[in-house]
């Protein structure tokens, strides 16, 4: 009887019974689908059961097909969540038919379903898989990869995979498929194989049978597999064997176990990736055709599985066989790796055939020993394996087998342990192979063994249609399977032999059993009943309560393995029996458990006896207690106690004992002999007595460190006073009395442990004799002593090892204390035995000096965030260990580092720091300070294309006026405008309407001109909704006449339009939309082809929306076949926008497959032999310029070859290449000179090409050279349209040459090319040189001497040569001077081209840089250009070469300033706006508007740069040659104007404040690097402000005193400051503690108030609680305000408590440390108590004791000398008077006789009772050393206080201690009392 007993005693109880069905089946019930009525018919059928393998099918009925059966299955996981935080729910996966539900939920969370999928056939099956998204295939880490969280569905054809991202992918499967299995690595494939695929014939290759997928994306390929032999040789090849199946698969290990099913043998491989020299091994191997077949897996016995991908990337899921098990092995003990011989296969024939695992799974032990476990159906046996990681990770070791009985078995990860269903219908739960004991679940029967026919047997599939079989043959075969059994008799199986044959045989009819076990989640599990029906069950946890947990834990740690798991079954069992206690109780219980396995008997312990369980005398804990050891009784021992032999034997031991320790003799003189206790020496845990008392001191130090556990340290004080008395252990008696002094009374209950047992002890090697303490240790450092290492539990006692740590860092600055494992700070506490105490010993430190202060507050605390220590954390550390960890944090957050990681900043309180590192993270997308425009206000009024714009921050920019509306009016072109014409009387009505046309037509030319402009007024400013199209504005050319609004339309035919007069103004106004879009969108290929325009007329503008969709980088993510759509349709404007937009979004790749669609428009880029393409003039010209940005900078030889040709190429015969060749050959030089961008003389391999000479040949004219090679024949045919004979057509060329050289030797100051450009200085020279190629010349050569740029109206001027400074009209004398031989014309036209060249390279020195040198003397050219227009002899020069002027002149201005919106350039620009008549044509309205959208670029937010990329880019966009009319293509094609985006970056910063989420004024300083013109200077910026070049600046540092400092330091790289300008540059700053933002108070004026307070003053104790809301919007500290202190009425007494308060919470508001509130409140109530002489525990003294000692520890004292500003962090005033309140709580208690009390310690006699506490205190404030540590002699005999302070010296006390126990000491019964 004695088995029932046992089962009855370690009955576990199982909760929260409930019915069970897949959430995913109702969910179909109702999806409305065909399938419906199938399910219908599924309804759980009792009297049919379902006798196949496969579980969770729930019986259905007789007519439903075999096929149907399989149609429901479904799995179940934990529960994921998205952002990550721990989340216990169960997640399913539900498949019926061609539906997959996945659903969330438990019975706590509501069910929901997630996702349902419906695919178009039946699925196979669906699961879960993370793919590895990672850029390289290698095997270097995967940590830092990213996981694509998918579920994949198995269809015949194909598997359908569906990301959590929302990405859906579908792969077909080139082969039928019979399982897959998410691996590790991705996705493996089993191939089903066929019948006829074994070969008969001769060999042929077979085929591998098992594939794999690492990415949706990738090909599927065959996995390798390495098989080794025993002698180290090994062979790599593919999987071929079809008779191997895979029956397991784990992802962690990453491990695979197959089962070959002719030789009955299960395999265990590794699962990698293959490696570079594997893969050409089989693709090698595969290539010599027949391998020999005989490739058994039998000698695989360490195998590595392989997959392998197309050529290049080695992926693929190899396997590392670790050892075969064989799935019968006859021993017990498994034949272990080496052991056996290849030859074993020929025991195949002893097995039967049908014993594959149904079932595998991974579990561990209480341990963390793991198991791998696999369930032999037909054997009824679990075969557990242990297993263990090698030292160096790279395989598994495999040790032996156990077999366990079983029907079922499913692992319980959470409380590791596994469920066994044995054979006889009864759940038992085990722990690795260590029983644990019966699961009692309540409502179920658990019969001993049931008759049904769910025995194993071979099952077929006709079988499990048939009805079940008479029970006579069950029996007959269930006999013969036990007798059969190889295995040896597992505990007591006689049992199951007779109730084969004494139970009732109508078994069946008295209810249900449990089938089968599934769906293990967490320590959730479902349960099968016989009936169909399941039911899910919850095991009990381990432990509820953090204090039981952490117990446990450091026992755990501290005991052998074996020891450790039997005590936790022990506590497992007591803990979870039925009607178990309740969570309060669960101490208790512990405790009894516990001290039943030493060998105590709690029954008779006082203060067990009294533990109070709720219901202790129910009766299921009554046997239990009755009965606390399996050893025996209570009775029996007591029995032995009053024997006479007991007596005998005891009394000799004693005698022999007392000499080793005389201690113990007036111990035993307690009580009368039957009463005293002793300790029961057989006890499992007895001989581990002192290393677990040890472990949980520690964890009791450990547990001191964490304030909300204060009340379960006291009750684990309880527990370590006992064992302490018993082991004898005074020193730690002493330490408890002085922490918990109530708690340790003099005298209390002992258990004598027989001095014969002792021996029987184990004493550990890291017992200490000294008890280490936490407190004690910490405040040794502060003082400076030396301490020994702090012991601590690797994994229990964190705490303790992160505050030893941070101290050993901040307090004696040394660096190596984290940096280690094995910092000689701390000792780990080992099981296995370490170095000798003695050596430990010796090194002890001592005070270290470190770099700076200031550093080590940074090291620790991005050392506390690495280790994970958050600000709650900091919250629950006791305030005294916490001020030097928030000291440190108090110093980095006055300085911090601009690049912390967010948690960092989070740690130490700068809000503003930590959004922007969280921000620094995010997705590009919608920044914060996009303005979300309703949607609703663009219907009233037209879209003008400017409503996107950031108001908040323009209106931040721009405050003082309405600049930015000014600018929106000049600039929209979809309102009509206004037609103001007089009609005189002379006019006719026809002739008036005319007039008012030809007005218009006029006024047209300026509102084609204006879309360009806005472009760059809203570059950037919109987020498109990936769901509507773009809205594009239309370009309204209408007008309306005054006085009565009449409208005016073009196309009346009254007067003549130019044809496609609109077509590039178009063009211009989808640029302009397009660039709207930010760079950082979501757009995708689909939306771009959705914004295409139904109408053709609207064709023009998608082209332009193409090219900014280039320009902004977006246009890379349309697909190749769209391209090729839009090209095929020739349309010339698609073509030309789609081409520059490509090339413009892949600058600078030589990406080849835009060099070929670009090479297709460009004849000389194809071969001599090819078609001639006819392809449109203007779309080569974009196609040349395409090949300059897509090779810019990257000096290609052959490119550079063909361009340099082009720029002289020919007219060629008959029509061709005769119109606007001019265009062309400037195409041709600018991308020439982008390729070899600033290359300068170092162009190499280039030299025989004579690049310059060839260029400045093309620019001063000559004698024509042929160009050799393949193009020659084009060139030599004898008729053209123009006669132009061998020399080179100046006209044409010279605009490409020169600019060509000015990029090529850009900013390389070469004076030799530099002087070939100077302007001619003779008369017979200037006359063959064009005025306007004067400017280019000029501009080209003062970008090559780029340094010599002076920004002064000197410099200007000295550019023009003598002969035209002295003859030229200035541009003030009216007379001309008369001379014949000059002339005047050429003299003064090319005078003012010059200047406007000079003016020109002066806007490009200084772009975007705001100089105001720069700014004063370009507007000075252009006042005086502006006065030389309406001069009289303005028609000498030419009213259009002064307008040409004037508009460069402008655009430099605005370069300078661009993005600044200077109101004097809005002025100019406003008055060039208004001049429509006259010269101004379109080409001049479109250079004052370009300048107009230069100065407001962006809307404020980005600026130019002087890159050499962007002047190139500029340059195109600004070439001074402007077009005559809105279709003028012939000298520079109007798409380039666009480039100028290319130059543009964002530099605006806009703080951002943190509490309000809104941009706010902050100032900056901005401190540039020295350069050769000036100094390393400092600028104060008031932002939100454009900020100069980054590669200038050194640091940028927002400055208080409003708000918190930040240093950005851009010596370190500017990478984080560029990504924050690139997100809409947003900086979060953070208002300090009372000030107020500039907007609301500009002048710092009502902060005054503020710092006359803040100055200390008398008043602060008249601060009134209202006014604490100007200084801090915290509510925690406004409602302490509120609630503490406000006087009422009746104050009384309080109220000098109500003035404490009061200034202390303003101290904490002014000095921004609110989290030392808190501290000073609990200092405050700790010297009260002890004025009351309250105290019942210490550590609030301890507390205070440490404050003291920190702000007196040297290290503080240093960091005060450093920064004397820095505020302290405890008033100054406030510490003294703690600290003389407890000096003088102390001395009073002295003097009423506490005096006495002292004596009698020191001298080891007992003391007065009632005066514990207060002794206690004084010992610890005193730091008073133990009795222990007292010199032998004792204090007493000095007789001076001189010889007692020798004497006390080695003891570290400190002197005031001393002053208060010298009267005691000398003898002099006065006390002195200072």
């Amino acid at each position: 009887m004695s088995n029932l007993y046992e089962d009855r005693a370690t009955m576990i109880a199982a909760g929260d019974l409930q019915e069970f069905a897949p959430f995913g089946r109702d969910h179909c019930r109702h999806h409305p689908n065909a399938l419906n009525l199938q399910l219908r018919q599924l309804q759980p059928a009792s009297e049919f059961r379902s006798s196949d393998g496969a579980a969770g099918l729930v019986g259905s009925l007789q007519e439903v097909t075999i096929h149907e059966k399989h149609k429901e299955s479904w799995q179940l996981r934990k529960g994921v969540s998205e952002i990550g935080e721990e989340v216990d729910y169960d997640e399913e996966l539900y498949v019926a038919g061609n539906m997959v539900i996945w659903s969330k939920g438990s019975k706590s969370q509501a069910l929901a379903v997630y996702k349902a999928f419906t695919v178009d056939s039946p699925v196979q099956q669906a699961l879960w898989c993370d793919f590895i998204v990672s850029q390289d295939k290698s095997e270097k880490v995967y940590s830092s990869d990213e996981v694509e969280k998918c579920i994949c569905i198995l269809q015949s054809s194909c598997i359908n995979i569906h990301s959590i991202e929302g990405k859906d992918y579908i792969a077909s499967l080139p082969f039928q498929v019979t399982d897959v299995w998410a691996t590790k690595y991705g996705l493996l494939f089993e191939r089903s194989s066929s019948s006829h695929e074994i070969p008969s014939g001769p060999p042929r290759e077979p085929l591998p049978t098992m594939f794999s997928m690492l990415h949706p994306l990738d090909e599927i390929t065959p996995l390798v597999c390495k098989s080794g032999s025993l002698f180290g040789s090994s062979r790599v090849q593919y999987v071929v064997d079809h008779t191997v199946k895979i029956v397991f698969l784990s992802t962690e290990p990453s491990i695979v176990m197959t089962y070959d099913s002719v030789q009955s043998l299960h395999s265990v491989w590794v699962l990698r990736r293959v490696r570079a020299e594997e893969e050409n091994v089989v693709l090698k191997f595969s290539e010599q055709g027949g391998t020999p077949q005989n490739v058994p897996t039998s000698s695989s016995l360490t195998a590595h599985l392989r997959s392998l991908s197309k050529g290049d990337s080695p992926v693929g899921s190899p396997f590392q066989n670790y050892s075969s098990v064989h799935s019968q092995s006859r021993s017990a003990s498994s034949p272990s790796l080496h052991s056996r011989s290849p030859s074993i296969s020929n025991m195949a024939a002893l097995r039967e055939k049908n014993s594959q695992a149904s079932k595998v799974f991974i579990t561990s032990d209480l341990c963390g020993q793991k198991f791998l476990c696999f369930l032999v159906e037909s054997q009824l046996q679990l075969r557990c394996v242990k297993f263990q990681e090698s030292n160096d990770k790279t395989q598994l070791i495999f040790g032996s087998i156990t077999n366990i009985q079983a029907k079922d078995a499913a692992p319980v990860e959470k409380i590791d342990a596994m469920l066994v269903l044995e054979s006889s219908g009864s759940l038992v739960l085990y722990t690795g192979v260590v029983r644990v004991g019966k699961v009692f679940i309540p409502g179920l029967l658990a019969p001993s063994l049931t008759m049904s026919n769910t025995m194993p047997r071979p099952s077929t599939p006709l079988d499990s249609v048939s009805s079940p079989k008479p029970l006579s043959k069950l029996l007959g075969s269930l006999e013969e399977v036990v007798l059969l059994s190889p295995v040896p008799e597992l505990r007591d199986s006689s049992k199951l032999h007779d109730s084969l044959y004494n139970e009732d045989c109508t078994f069946q009819q008295l209810g249900t059993y449990i089938h089968s076990i599934r769906d293990p989640v967490q320590n959730r599990v479902t349960l099968e009943l016989s009936n169909g029906s399941m039911v899910r069950i919850t095991l009990p946890e381990i432990a509820t309560s953090e204090l039981v947990q952490t117990c446990l834990r450091a026992i755990k740690f501290i005991l052998p393995k074996e020891v450790a798991v039997q005590m936790l079954v022990k506590w497992y069992s007591v803990r979870s029996a039925p009607g178990g206690p309740s969570y309060h109780s669960e101490w208790n219980l512990f405790v009894i458990c516990l001290m039943n396995l030493m060998g105590y008997n709690t029954d008779r312990l006082a203060w067990t006896r009294n533990f109070d369980f709720e219901g202790s005398l129910s009766p299921v804990i009554a046997p239990k207690k009755a009965r606390p050891s399996e050893t025996g009784s209570d009775e029996d021992w007591e029995y032995l106690l009053n024997s006479d032999y007991h007596q005998d034997v005891e009394s000799h031991l004693l005698n022999r004992s007392l000499c080793l320790s005389p201690l113990e003799a007036p111990q035993m003189k307690d009580e009368d002999l039957s009463q005293s206790l002793s300790l029961d020496s057989s006890t499992l845990l007895f001989s581990h007595i002192p290393a677990m008392f040890f472990v949980l001191h520690l964890v009791y130090e450990e547990l001191k460190l964490n304030t909300l556990m204060a009340g379960g340290n006291r009750s684990l004080a309880d527990l370590l006073v006992q064992l302490a008395r018993d082991l004898r252990l005074e020193p730690y008696l002493d330490h408890y009395y002085r922490d918990y002094p109530t708690l340790v009374r003099a005298s209390g209950q002992v258990c004598t442990i027989n001095p014969g047992q002792t021996g029987f002890m184990h004493q550990p090697s890291f017992f200490m004799s000294e008890p280490p303490s936490i407190y004690q240790w910490v405040s040794a450092c502060l003082r400076g002593e030396g301490m020994p290492p702090y012991p601590y539990l690797p994994g229990v006692c964190e705490r303790s090892r992160l505050v030893v740590s941070s101290i050993a860092l901040y307090i004696l600055g040394d660096d190596s204390s984290v940096s280690d494992e094995h910092s000689q700070y701390l000792s780990r506490v080992t099981p296995v035995p370490q170095k000798s105490q003695a050596e430990q010993e010796e090194n002890r430190f001592s005070f270290r000096h470190s770099t700076s202060v200031s550093n080590l507050a940074e090291r620790l605390v991005v050392w506390m965030t690495n280790v994970g220590f958050t600000l709650r954390d900091l919250e629950t550390l006791p305030f005294g260990i916490a001020l030097p960890i928030r000291d440190a944090i108090y110093h980095c957050r006055e300085q911090p580092a601009s690049d912390w990681p967010e948690a960092v900043c989070l740690l130490i309180g700068r809000q503003d720091l930590s959004k922007q590192a969280c921000e620094g993270h995010l997705p590009k997308g919608k920044s914060v300070l996009s303005s979300d425009v309703p949607s609703g206000t663009e219907t009233e009024e037209e879209d003008d294309g400017m409503n996107d714009m950031n108001q908040e921050v323009m209106s931040l920019i721009w405050s003082e006026d309405l600049r930015v509306q000014d600018v929106r009016r000049l600039l929209q072109s979809a309102h009509p405008v206004r037609v103001n014409v007089a009609q005189y009387p002379e006019l006719s009505d026809h002739e008036f309407i005319e007039e008012k046309e030809n007005r218009l037509l006029q006024l047209c030319q300026r509102t084609m001109a204006l879309p360009v402009g806005r472009g760059m007024f809203t570059l950037f400013s919109y987020h498109p909704v990936p769901t509507e199209p773009l809205p594009v504005p239309k370009l309204n050319l209408t007008g309306r006449a005054p006085p009565r609004n009449t409208t005016v339309d073009l196309n009346t035919g009254n007067i003549d339009v130019p044809a496609n007069m609109t077509s590039w103004a178009s063009f211009h106004n989808g640029v302009a939309a397009g660039l709207k879009i930010a760079p950082a969108s979501q757009i995708d290929s689909a939306w771009i082809a959705y914004n295409k325009p139904k109408h053709a007329e609207l064709a023009n503008e998608y082209a332009g929306f193409l090219m900014a969709l280039g320009l902004n980088g977006h246009l890379t993510k349309l697909a190749t076949l769209n391209i090729h759509d839009y090209l095929t349709k020739g349309h010339e404007m698609t073509s030309i926008g789609l081409l520059l937009g490509v090339s413009a979004a892949k600058l600078g790749t030589m990406d080849m497959s835009v060099t070929r669609l670009l090479s297709i428009h460009v004849p000389a880029l194809l071969p001599p032999t090819s078609t001639e393409l006819d392809v449109p003039h203007n779309v080569q010209v974009a196609a040349v310029v395409g090949i300059g940005l897509v090779y810019q900078g990257t000096a290609h030889r052959h490119t550079a070859e063909v361009l340099l040709a082009e720029i002289g190429r020919p007219p060629g015969p008959e029509m061709e290449y005769c119109t606007d060749r001019e265009s062309y050959s400037l195409a041709a030089g600018l991308a020439l000179g982008m390729v070899c961008l600033g290359h300068g003389s170092n162009l190499i391999g280039m030299c025989d090409l004579n690049v310059p000479e060839q260029l400045y040949q093309y620019m001063v004219g000559g004698h024509r050279r042929f160009p050799a090679g393949t193009h020659r024949e084009k060139h030599k045919s004898p008729s053209y349209q123009i006669k132009e004979g061998d020399t080179i057509n100046v006209d044409v060329t010279c605009p490409g040459a020169t600019l060509a050289l000015a990029m090529i030797y850009l900013k390389t100051n070469n004076r030799s090319i530099a002087d070939w450009l100077r302007a001619p200085d003779t008369m017979y020279l200037l006359d063959f040189v064009k005025p306007e190629f004067l400017l280019l010349r000029t501009l080209a050569r003062c970008l090559i001497l780029w340094d010599d740029i002076l920004p002064n109206s000197k410099w200007v001027d000295s550019n023009v040569p003598q002969i035209i400074r002295e003859n030229s009209i200035s541009l003030s004398e009216i007379e001309l001077p008369c001379s014949e031989d000059l002339n005047l014309e050429t003299l003064s036209q090319a005078h003012v081209y010059i200047i406007a060249g000079a003016c020109l390279s002066l806007g490009f020195r200084f772009a975007g840089s705001e100089n105001l040198s720069a700014f004063n003397c370009l507007h000075k050219f252009a006042k005086d250009f502006m006065t030389y227009l309406s001069a009289p002899n303005a028609s000498v020069t030419g009213p259009h070469n002064l307008e040409t002027c004037l508009c460069v002149v402008l655009l430099a201005l605005a370069m300078v300033m661009a993005g600044s919106g200077n109101l004097k350039v809005l002025q100019l620009c406003r008055f060039l706006h208004m001049k429509t008549g006259g010269e101004m044509n379109y080409g001049f309205h479109l250079a004052h508007h370009m300048a107009l959208g230069l100065l407001f670029l962006g809307g404020g937010r980005y600026s130019l740069s002087t890159s050499n990329p962007s002047i190139a880019a500029l340059l195109c966009a600004l070439y001074p040659h402007f077009p005559s009319h809105s279709t003028d293509n012939r000298y520079h094609l109007q798409a380039l104007r666009h480039l100028y985006v290319l130059a543009a970056e964002p530099r605006l910063l806009v703080p951002v404040d943190v509490d309000t989420n809104t941009p706010c004024y902050a100032l900056l300083e901005v401190t540039y690097k020295g350069t050769q013109w000036y100094e390393q200077t400092r600028e104060e910026l008031m932002a939100p402000t454009l900020l100069p070049e980054l590669h200038l600046l050194k640091q940028i540092k927002v400055k208080g005193p409003r708000y918190w400092e930040l240093l950005i330091d851009l010596s370190k790289g500017t990478q984080h400051l560029k990504s924050i300008l690139s997100k809409d540059g947003v900086l979060y700053v953070k208002l300090r503690a009372g000030q107020l933002s500039y907007k609301e108070d500009p002048m710092g004026w009502q902060s005054l108030l503020a710092q006359t307070v803040a100055n200390r003053s008398s008043e602060a104790r008249a601060f009134k609680p209202e006014t604490i809301s100007a200084f801090t919007s915290d509510a925690a500290l406004l409602s302490f305000a509120e609630y503490f202190c406000k006087p009422t009425v009746s104050m009384g007494p309080k109220q000098e408590i109500l003035d404490l308060f009061s200034s202390v919470l303003y101290e904490c508001v002014t000095q921004e440390t609110p989290e030392m509130l808190p501290a000073y409140v609990a200092m405050d109530q700790a010297v009260r108590r002890l004025g009351r002489a309250e105290m019942s525990e210490t550590s609030e003294l301890w507390q205070i004791k440490l404050v003291l000692e920190f702000f007196s520890s040297r290290s503080h004292q240093e960091q005060m000398q450093k920064h004397p500003r820095r505020g302290l962090f405890m008033s100054s005033e406030f510490l003294p008077v703690v600290k003389c309140a407890i000096d003088n709580a102390l001395d009073r208690w002295l003097q009423a006789g506490g005096d006495t009390c002292v004596h009698a310690y020191l001298s080891g006699q007992p003391w007065d009772e009632s005066q514990l506490s207060m002794l206690a205190c004084f010992l610890v404030y005193h730091s008073v050393p133990a009795l222990r540590h007292l010199p032998p002699l004792g204090l007493e005999g000095s007789t001076s206080f001189a010889e007692l302070l020798f004497r006390v010296k080695q003891l570290k006390m400190p002197v005031r201690a001393l002053l208060r126990l010298a009267p005691l000491l000398l003898g002099n019964p006065q006390p002195m009392v200072m």
